[in-house]
């Protein structure tokens, strides 16, 4: 029957999937009669949660026979929540879900809730190993993981309780993963961490992540394209913005870890950044890489937030010029900061993140527009689709999945570019 591997959540995840698929089946799990689904669960909001159990009760449906798994950040953060589950065989959290031996230990049904949980203290561990993936089931490009965990505590952040503490993935073994990804046929590897730009601090010498991107364009000259995932601005170093101006390999989309535009909004929440360094960011950028395209979370409706303050993280999209846009409504998580500090009715959280959502679109709309009549490099990810150095949407009715084509942009339908292939379009 196979494993099967449900993900929910970031691009980390994504990753780790890959590793829990391989370990899962050389533990054995797929040869299971009725074979195994593992699944890999997101906490950053309650409505992730809320979705990681309803898939949890379809899995069981669907495969009744099934071993069922949970894993993933909300495993990790309400271990409870999952073993109490009838439709659950087993929890594991983040750290033991990378390890095969965890999945040898399957316990057979009718155990009871304590020991069919297996979630150990990740704040103890000290390090991240390098989980080398050959491939990623299903996608043109590869993520490859750098970092995990994070020493920071937003007060509205449940993440670090699911990660642990921040570390590093040694330089060496991050080069060699991508090396291995290009040597089977990827164009584009994506770095993929919890904390993208802490990356290093754990390391000897304290490299940061400007020096471990120059370092993997430098050693692996084959590599065509090199994404980073979301990023702190504020911790950009001097390194990853020469890399900006300088690396033309190095994509042009950069997503920001913004959260808010009013300061004392992210000051309750705890950021290390004020408005006015975003736009500051963003101008520096743009000044290195005139093409540099910006995507950016925000939270809708923080406790405290009054119309004013909303109103200023509506008009950070704008002065910052963001495209990208991943709006929240805010999430009070158990056991965080903010999930005690007075809370705005949900009508009203759920009004404002409609609001940015319409001005989220609009803007996008506009950078679609913008992009009329330029000849843009795509990445095809699919039979008809692919994405932009600028991480944009595109409609193309040639290429193979991984394969970089040049074409001409005339015009846009929807969410997506129409492209044109330059031999087409001659």
């Amino acid at each position: 029957m196979g494993v099967d591997v449900l993900t929910f959540g970031c691009r980390l995840n994504a990753y780790e999937s890959e590793v829990i698929k391989r370990e899962a089946g050389a533990a054995g799990l797929g040869e299971l009669h009725g074979g195994a689904v593992v699944v890999n669960t997101c906490a950053v909001t309650a409505e992730a949660v809320r979705q990681a159990r309803q898939a949890i009760r379809k899995a069981r449906r669907e495969n009744p026979e099934a071993r069922i798994i949970v894993t993933g950040c909300a495993a990790q953060t309400e271990p409870g929540t999952f073993g109490e589950m009838d439709e659950v065989d087993l929890v594991l959290g983040n750290e033991e879900k990378l390890k095969r031996s965890s999945y040898r230990a399957l316990p057979e049904f009718g155990v009871n809730q304590f020991e069919k949980v297996r979630v150990n203290d990740i704040m103890e561990v000290q390090e991240t190993a390098s989980h080398m993936v050959d491939a990623i089931e299903g996608r043109a490009r590869a993520f490859v993981q750098v970092q995990n965990g994070c020493d920071h505590r937003c007060t509205f952040c449940i993440i670090p309780y699911g990660r642990g503490n921040s570390r590093s993935v040694p330089m060496g073994a991050v080069v060699d993963q991508v090396r291995r990804l290009v040597d089977n046929g990827y164009a584009e590897v994506v770095l993929t961490g919890v904390d993208l730009t802490s990356f290093g601090a754990d390391l000897p010498g304290a490299p940061r992540l400007g020096k471990l991107v120059r370092t993997i364009l430098s050693q692996v000259p084959e590599l065509k394209r090199l994404r980073l995932s979301s990023i702190d601005s504020i911790e950009a170093d001097e390194h990853l913005m020469r890399a900006l101006a300088e690396e033309e390999r190095l994509m042009p989309h950069l997503h920001l870890s913004l959260q808010h535009g009013d300061d004392m909004i992210l000051k309750r929440m705890k950021r290390r950044h004020l408005r006015a360094d975003t736009i500051a960011f963003c101008e520096e950028v743009r000044r290195l890489r005139p093409d540099a395209v910006f995507g950016a979370d925000i939270i809708a409706g923080f406790p405290t937030e009054t119309e004013a303050m909303f109103e200023n993280s509506v008009k950070i999209i704008d002065e910052c010029g963001l495209s990208h846009l991943h709006i929240f409504p805010f999430s009070p998580r158990e056991g965080t900061p903010a999930a005690r500090m007075p809370q705005l009715q949900r009508s009203l959280v759920k009004d404002r993140a409609a609001r940015l959502r319409a001005v989220g679109d609009a803007a996008y709309r506009a950078h679609l527009a913008s992009l009329d009549g330029t000849r843009q490099r795509i990445l095809v990810e699919k039979p008809g689709l692919g994405r932009t150095e600028g991480f944009t949407l595109a409609a193309i009715d040639t290429g193979n999945p991984g394969e970089i084509v040049e074409a001409t942009i005339t015009g846009h339908d929807g969410d997506k570019l129409i492209a044109r292939p330059l031999a087409e379009a001659a």
